[in-house]
This record gives structure tokens, C-alpha cells and sequence, in this order.
């Protein structure tokens, strides 16, 4: 769709942690393409795209909900297209991660969705049309370890999401989850600092990933245009959820493999501050 297209055909949209990452690409890609958008954030975008809007939105605060709801009503008078996108980055061992960093992660990646989708149900129902995307991560379908926590959030979000698309598809409402691997954003500078030692590992994979978030965002776009539910927008996240459904015991020794170069990295970090403190 371009900006020749008919203003009928335009969709109204909302994206959250539009500021940066992969929000501010969807919300770039909707606008570019004549879409109008209410990119929203604790933050205030360097750039907010041509002919978007900006509304501050703390995803855990129930007020600000209520608040981009009331804005979407006065400047849309309704909305397509609600892409729960804000979230930050965890990782680390169990026992590294305490009861701040377990309430943190699940307020922001589970609660934050949670809102959303309370707070837009009732008009997409009222409409009798609306699409919920959900933005979850290959970790909801795939637990590696020392991502327990991160794994708990965004599974949470896939099953939010598998509900609601049967709660709400009477109404004629769409719902997508989409479950990217690694790609290349900044999410990697939400890590809390618990267990530097696993977030650096999470960071570098993050860096080094083969896309880039303008690439992931695209092909997101398109799994949201053809209304899928599972949106798996990279070939490792496909070859991942595959092997696990397909190939179960490739898949569970792939993933103690992972522990066991954890508890190895463990046994080296031991042995080297015990001889630095008898040295």
C-alpha cells in the first residue's frame, strides 16, 4: 500500500515502544505506507514518522491506558490494527535473579500486554473488527536455559494470545503473536545488570544476528497483512519452533547441551577464584 491508496483503505494503528527498536520500525512502516499511527512510549521519539502521533504511554499504568484509549477515540474515532510491542530484555541463572527482577519482568512483558488488550477489547468488540498483535519472542515457544524468566513472560504472551484469539474471534477480531529469534535493536540495553555473565552472552547474540530490525519489521507487516497468528518472521525462529515440535529429543539435547556449558562456565569462574585467593 502506498500513499496514493484511498483513505478508506488507510488503518488506524497503535504501537507501543514506538520509540526505538522494533516498535519505531513498525510504526516508520505503517506511516510510510499511509497508515494513521499513534506511536506511544515512556520515551519521546528522536523522530516520530511523517503524519504518526506521539502520546507518552507507560505500559503498567492502567491511567495512561485509559488515556490513549480517550486519544484514539478523539483523533481516529476507532482503531485497526493494536501492536503490543513495548517489553524489555532478561536473562540469567534462577539463582542469580531475585524477586525485584521476577515482579519487573513480568509487570512490563506480561502486564503490560495484559493492559492493552483489556483496555482495547471492548471497542474492537464494538466495532466488530480490530487486530491484536502481540509481540512475544522465540523464547515463548522455546526455553533455553538461564532465560527462565524471559521464557515465563513471553510464553505467557503466547498463551494470552492463543486466548484471546478464541475469545475474541467471534467478534470478528484478529489476533497475531509474533515470535522473532535474535535480530539486531537496542533491546539489549534494557538488560537489568542481575547476571552480567549471561546478559553479555544474550547482548552478543543480539549484536550479531544476522537481521537487522527494518528487515524483521518488514516481514512482520506482512504476517500481520495475511492476519497469521504465529508470526515467525526468520528462518531461526522457524527451524527453532519446528525442531522442538518435529524433533523433541534433537531439540532437548540441544538444550541441555546449553546448560552444560553453563555449569562448565560455572566450574571454570570457581576454580579461578579459588586460585586467585590462595595466589
Amino acid at each position: 500500500m502506498s500513499r496514493a491508496s484511498s483513505a478508506a483503505s488507510r488503518r488506524t494503528v497503535l504501537v507501543t515502544g514506538g520509540a526505538s527498536g522494533l516498535g519505531a520500525a513498525l510504526a516508520a512502516a505503517y506511516a510510510e505506507r499511509g497508515d494513521r499511527v499513534l506511536v506511544t512510549d515512556r520515551a519521546t521519539p528522536a523522530e516520530v514518522p511523517a503524519g504518526a502521533l506521539y502520546q507518552r504511554l507507560d505500559i503498567t499504568s492502567p491511567a495512561d491506558w485509559a488515556e490513549a484509549l480517550e486519544r484514539v477515540r478523539r483523533e481516529f474515532g476507532g482503531l485497526d490494527v493494536l501492536v503490543n510491542n513495548a517489553g524489555i530484555a532478561a536473562g540469567g541463572r534462577v539463582d542469580r535473579l531475585d524477586d525485584a527482577h521476577w515482579r519487573r519482568v513480568l509487570e512490563v512483558n506480561v502486564l503490560g500486554a495484559v493492559h492493552g488488550c483489556r483496555t482495547f477489547a471492548p471497542l474492537f468488540k464494538t466495532q466488530g473488527h480490530g487486530h491484536v498483535v502481540n509481540i512475544a519472542s522465540l523464547a515463548g515457544l522455546v526455553h533455553p536455559a538461564a532465560m527462565s524468566s524471559y521464557s515465563a513472560g513471553k510464553a505467557a504472551v503466547v498463551a494470552l494470545s492463543e486466548s484471546l484469539r478464541h475469545e475474541l474471534g467471534p467478534w470478528g477480531v484478529d489476533v497475531s503473536v509474533v515470535c522473532p529469534s535474535f535480530f539486531r535493536t537496542n533491546l539489549a540495553n534494557s538488560l537489568g545488570g542481575e547476571d552480567p555473565l549471561m546478559e553479555a552472552v544474550a547482548a552478543k547474540l543480539i549484536t550479531r544476528a544476522p537481521l537487522g530490525v527494518g528487515e524483521v519489521a518488514a516481514r512482520v507487516l506482512r504476517g500481520i497483512d495475511a492476519r497469521r497468528f504465529l508470526v515467525l518472521p526468520d528462518r531461526s525462529a522457524r527451524l527453532a519452533h519446528w525442531t522442538k515440535r518435529l524433533a523433541r529429543p534433537l531439540y532437548d539435547r540441544q538444550m541441555l547441551a546449553s546448560g552444560a556449558e553453563i555449569r562448565r562456565t560455572e566450574l571454570r569462574q570457581e576454580t579461578t577464584g579459588l586460585s586467585k585467593e590462595r595466589a
